[in-house]
């Protein structure tokens, strides 16, 4: 089996097909590297393709600190594959963990990233629901510990940003379910302490993320709120982006709208690697804007 070993010698294992460039997706908390393979299969075609499992996330290694799983840690994970296998330059594709921590490659080493798709990215943004995201991320931390993945994977899998996957698409809703429930209840419980209960909000490195001059594509479902107003946000902050609503769409965007998610995104890297995607021309922005969402204070 491939591995890539990090910095501090944890050993994450990655799958890889195709040729061409390189395209590196990162998954989310809830799921592992099989959770891209309607896309591994498509860009396969065209483009070399790896997805890994996170540290914690079998058959990768689980280490037993808490402190291993920081969003560091992480983001240092996602660069180590690429040094593995001598990629100087990709496309990161990461679903909301992995949104966060492919954003965060970019933040921290801007030379390795080609372009950005940012999918469900940046719950718990909110100044006022940070604390509430961070606490309920180590109440899942504990719930894993006592009752174990399948529990969670019937409690937490089912919360209401994956309802919408749930009704429109239930074979591949229960095989998502499936995955889940395989998990390590000890590195799932970690990443939930660790990274999910510990990260900072994308509020936080809002002067970073104005400065990226990378190509970006947001892309969220209308049925996933709390992270419908951070997209917003990384819209309107990072000048060489795009955004689109998937329309009856939860959290899980690339699963529930495989073939929606896959057209959106080969139209961005063509453009990408045409040339074609610049930043925003000022001219188009409208004088005397409403103020952003976020910066509003309340009434």
């Amino acid at each position: 089996m491939p591995y890539a070993t990090t910095a501090d010698n944890v050993k994450l294992y990655y799958e890889e097909t195709g040729k061409g460039t390189p395209i590196l997706f990162v998954h989310e908390f809830a799921s592992d590297h099989r959770g891209w393979e309607p896309q591994m299969r498509e860009f396969g075609k065209r483009h070399r393709c790896i997805t890994y499992s996170a540290r914690g996330y079998t058959p990768s290694d689980v280490p037993s600190d808490t402190n291993a799983y920081s969003y560091l840690h992480v983001m240092r994970d996602c660069v180590a594959v690429l040094d593995q296998l001598k990629i100087d330059k990709a496309h990161l594709i990461g679903l909301s963990m992995g949104g966060y921590t492919a954003l965060q490659v970019a933040l921290n080493h801007p030379a390795r990233v080609r372009s950005l798709v940012l999918a469900g990215t940046g719950s718990g943004f909110e100044r006022d629901y940070v604390a509430e995201h961070h606490k309920s991320s180590r109440a899942v931390a504990d719930l894993f510990e006592s009752e174990g993945s399948t529990r969670v994977a019937d409690t937490y899998g089912r919360g209401p940003s994956r309802v919408p996957f749930e009704i429109k698409d239930p074979r591949g809703f229960a095989e998502f379910l499936t995955r889940f429930a395989e998990h390590d209840a000890r590195g799932s419980a970690n990443t939930s302490r660790g990274f999910q209960g510990s990260r900072p909000s994308l509020l936080e490195f809002e002067g970073a993320i104005r400065k990226l001059t990378i190509p970006a594509l947001i892309v969220v479902g209308d049925e996933d709120e709390r992270c419908i107003e951070s997209s917003l946000f990384l819209k309107n902050a990072i000048a060489a982006s795009g955004l689109v609503m998937f329309p009856k769409t939860g959290h899980v965007v690339n699963l529930e709208e495989p073939d929606l998610f896959n057209a959106v995104v080969a139209d961005f890297i063509g453009r990408v690697e045409a040339g074609r995607w610049p930043a925003r021309d000022p001219r188009s922005i409208a004088p005397n804007a409403p103020s952003p969402i976020w910066n509003r204070k309340p009434a």
